[in-house]
């Protein structure tokens, strides 16, 4: 459904950081709303970037991918939020270098490129949210990098447990331990053995496909 009514109602219960009726009112305007089953990839390694989107409803996980195929979870996108890489590739018509992924239900308002530009300078909190954008993925690819680079596996492996229960909203997380291999750039059998560790000290169970995860998660 993309009637300027239906996106402005998305909009504003969505981003509330936009506050000049005239910005609302291009982006309803302009505006095509997009869904997104779980697993649906969103946006592709080394494909140019027509739009960008603003994640209204749902969760999405940005990939990194190296040239032998090798992937490595980034972070994940939450409502209210958009993606600084997708930002950066429109705004200096490059391809993207990450892999953007739907990790739940999603639903995408997706805008044309050639006005983020215009928006900078015409709209302050327009300028306000993509600044925001990039000092929190900025934030998180730090955390990324210092996970990798300081923490053993089994402290990347809770991180990445406790981060997708935030993303999602949820404690019974649906996925096998060779996904979350790959996303963690390491072996099945590894992060079998670390899973079966957490199940012992109390802080999951285990079953076919899934976890559930029982610690607090603040």
């Amino acid at each position: 459904m993309n009637n300027p009514i239906h996106i402005e109602t998305l909009v504003r219960a969505s981003f509330p950081v936009f506050f000049e009726e005239d910005l609302i009112k291009e982006i309803s305007e302009l505006g095509q709303v997009n869904t997104y089953k779980a697993g649906d990839i969103v946006m592709e390694i080394n494909r140019y970037i027509k739009s960008i989107f603003l994640l209204v409803e749902g969760s999405i996980k940005i990939i990194r991918e190296d040239e032998e195929g090798n992937e490595l979870f980034l972070y994940y996108l939450n409502q209210s939020e958009t993606c600084a890489m997708a930002l950066t590739c429109c705004m200096n018509n490059k391809k993207s270098e990450v892999r953007a992924i739907a990790e739940e239900d999603c639903v995408l308002v997706n805008l044309p490129v050639k006005y983020l530009d215009l928006w900078m300078e015409k709209y302050s909190s327009w300028k306000t949210f993509v600044f925001q954008t990039y000092n929190l993925r900025f934030n998180e690819l730090l955390q990324t990098i210092d996970s990798i680079a300081f923490m053993k596996m089994d402290e990347r492996l809770y991180k990445y447990l406790v981060d997708k229960v935030k993303a999602t909203d949820k404690t019974t997380l649906r996925i096998t331990h060779q996904e979350i291999a790959y996303e963690l750039n390491t072996s099945r059998e590894v992060i079998s053995r670390l899973l079966k560790q957490l199940e012992k000290q109390g802080s999951i169970e285990l079953s076919r496909n899934r976890i559930e995860f029982f610690d607090k998660v603040e």
